[in-house]
Formats: C-alpha cells, structure tokens, sequence
C-alpha cells in the first residue's frame, strides 16, 4: 500500500538532525527522499561515533532511513548545475546551509522560483531571516541555553540544564514538516510553492508554551522547579524504596484519590491542601509529607495502588526499559531493516498511525553516495559513460 505522500520528491540538503530528521519524516509517509552529500565525506554526522553499525555512526542512522544518497559536489559549477536540474524535477527542497550559501551559488528561492513556481523551499537556520543573529549557526545545545529552556531545566539549587537529547532540533524538524505538508495541501489549490522559513530559535521559544504565557501574564520570571510544576501540585518524581515514581495530579478529584492510596485521606481535607492553588502556595509543606510516604513503598506497589484508583503514575524507566516496555513491544516501536553493510539493524519507529496510508520503513538509511548512478540515470538521463567522467573529476 502507498504512502500518503507516494509521488512527491524531496531533495534533502541538510545535514546533521533537524532537516534530516524532518526530510525522514516525509520519507516516512511515502515521499521520494533524495539525500544529496559532498563527495568522499557526506553528512558529518556519519562519524559522530561509537556507537557504529557497519560503518555508519548510531547518530546518522536514526535520522535518515526511506532515503536515497546522492553525492554531488556542489563547490564546483557543474555539481550545482546538476543540483539545478533535479531541483527541477523535484516538489520541495530542504537546505540548513549557513546564510548566503545558497545565493552565492545561485540556487536561493528567489533564483529557482521562476523556473519552478511550484517548488516548497524549506530553509532552516539558527535564528531566521532576520534580526542581529540572522547570520550565526544554529547549534541545539547553544540555542537551549539562549531561548531559556536551560533556564527552567535542572535542579532547584543546581545548575542550569540541557534537555537529554537535541530536542530543539527535533522540534524544529517536526514544525518543518508541518509546515511543508501545510503548503503542498495550498499549492493543490493554488498550483504555486513557497518559501519556508524555520528556525531553531523561534521553535525553541514557541515550546515554552505556558512557562512564556506564566511570565507574559504575570510579569514574573520563570525560576526552576527541578522536576516539579510551576502550577499544578503535586507534579513531580518521587524516590520509592527501589526507584522513582512520577506522580502527575491535575486536579482535585484526583488528589483525593492519591490521599486515599496512600492512606492518608486527611490530606485532601485539610484546607490548605484541598484545592490546587492552595496546593501550590504550600507545596513546600505537602511534598515532604508525600516524599517520606513514597519512599515506604517500591515503585510497582505503588503503580498497583494508584492506577486503579485513576491516579496519574508512572515509573521512571531507564531508556533499555522504556524501548523493550510491554505497551512499547505491542506498539511495535522497535522494528529492524536490512542494511548492506550492517545487517538486520533496530530502529525506532515512526510513531505515525493512518488508516489507509501507513507509514512504511522500507529502505535503510543510504550508504555514501549509493543510489547516485541510479538518479542521474532514471533522473536525468545520464548514461554511465557521462558518470564515470563525473566521478572522475570529483562532481560526484
């Protein structure tokens, strides 16, 4: 069965997480993804190991299966006027190059939207099209700490803390891929592309969700809650005998419930405790109480009490726990594809679920420069000859 996107080409200029992980994606639901790599070294991200798997780094595996690797040196004029052709041929284009790369060389939005009027130009940056820092690199780590997100991650007492993983370039990936599928759903109706414009700042900013809306409204600075909430409590991990529970109460209905798990049902009667803003004004005196009952009991007692009660809970497992969970193992999360290098290797899954269309993982994360002669052949209409001098002089 076809993917929803069966038909639609991408070209992937990007490098490293976001714009490969947002071209995976559309990948993922169908489309023709052809990753276009430099000559002899590819995606820089193909050496951030160990781990590796037949020669390809963990790190570039996990953002670039249902791909096909074109390499083309576009340093040289005749790599680019390549480029130019299949961009010709291709519906959306995806580029994080640093500012000017690509009108230097000719190929920005604005020269190839004459030529292709239907293209979806996806350009993602650092810090966007404009303002003081439009011309710096975009760095997940560093964008963390600019935005804020550091700011509100981490101990009450300790230092500032990055989210686990690059989660800023994850996000951008997906507000990327939204609004891609957003303007090929216009151009049906209009028959014209656009230009995109994502930045791993802007995304960043817009994920503090209600943390900005708590300071735009009360003019007050967010300050760190380590693993508790600002506005609902309690809403935080708890040390068990043999581990850590997260308890995620978020309303007043379920408070009761949690006193009466706990067997400590004057809790919820207690006015100062009763109602949630008066939970939150005196947190200081209700997490004690619940940290020394906790720890009486293991994790999965407590899960035994409190989930039959509706009480929200869960465990806090390690990563090995979390892929190779029950509800992961029936979700399928984890599934294998043949690489020619490595074998059978596990991926995780996209989490995508359509009815008709289901996503598919049918090709492996590409080899260097490996579907290159199959492009320029079916593509272009190159003959092997042709390709053999490109090769040659270090085109391709």
């Amino acid at each position: 069965m076809s993917g929803p996107l069966e038909g639609i080409r991408v070209l992937d200029l990007s490098r490293v997480l976001a714009g490969p992980y947002c071209a995976m994606i559309l990948g993922d639901l169908g489309a023709e993804v052809i990753k276009i790599e430099q000559p002899g070294r590819g995606d820089e991200t193909r050496a951030w190991g160990p781990p590796f798997a037949g020669g390809e780094s963990a790190y570039y595996l996990c953002a670039n299966r249902n791909k096909k690797s074109v390499t083309l040196n576009l340093h040289h004029e005749e790599g680019r006027r390549i480029l130019k052709d299949l961009i010709c041929r291709s519906d959306i284009l995806i580029e994080n190059f640093r500012a000017g790369t690509m009108e230097r060389w000719g190929l920005s939005y604005e020269d190839l939207e004459p030529i292709h009027p239907g293209l979806v130009y996806c350009r993602i940056s650092g810090y966007g099209p404009r303002g003081p820092d439009r011309d710096r690199p975009g760095y997940d780590f560093i964008i963390q700490a600019e935005s804020g997100l550091m700011s509100i991650t981490g101990p009450v007492e300790g230092p500032p803390m990055k989210v686990g993983v690059a989660i800023v370039d994850v996000m951008a990936a997906l507000y990327a891929a939204i609004a891609i599928l957003g303007a090929l759903a216009e151009r049906q109706r209009s028959g014209r592309g656009q230009k995109i414009e994502i930045s791993l700042f802007e995304c960043a900013l817009a994920s503090l969700a209600n943390v900005a809306s708590n300071y735009l409204i009360s003019g007050q600075p967010p300050k760190r809650y380590g693993n508790a909430h600002p506005n609902i409590v309690p809403y935080e991990a708890f040390e068990t005998s043999d581990g850590y529970i997260v308890i995620a109460v978020g309303n007043d209905r379920q408070f009761r419930a949690l006193c009466e798990g706990i067997g400590r049902r004057e809790l919820a009667e207690d006015p100062r405790f009763a109602a949630n803003p008066g939970r939150v004004e005196n947190r200081d005196l209700l997490i004690p109480i619940l940290r020394g009952i906790f720890r009486e009991r293991t994790t999965e007692e407590w899960l035994s009490l409190l989930l039959p009660m509706g009480v929200p809970a869960g465990a806090v497992r390690t990563i090995p726990e979390a892929l190779f969970s029950p509800q992961a193992q029936a979700l399928g999360m984890v599934a294998e594809v043949s690489h020619p290098t490595a074998g059978r290797i596990p991926m995780v899954r996209s989490p995508l679920h359509l009815s008709r269309t289901p996503v598919r993982m049918i090709q492996h994360p590409p080899i260097l420069g490996e579907h290159t002669q199959e492009v320029l052949v079916g593509l272009l209409g190159y003959d092997r000859e042709t390709i053999e001098q490109l090769h040659a002089r270090g085109i391709v």
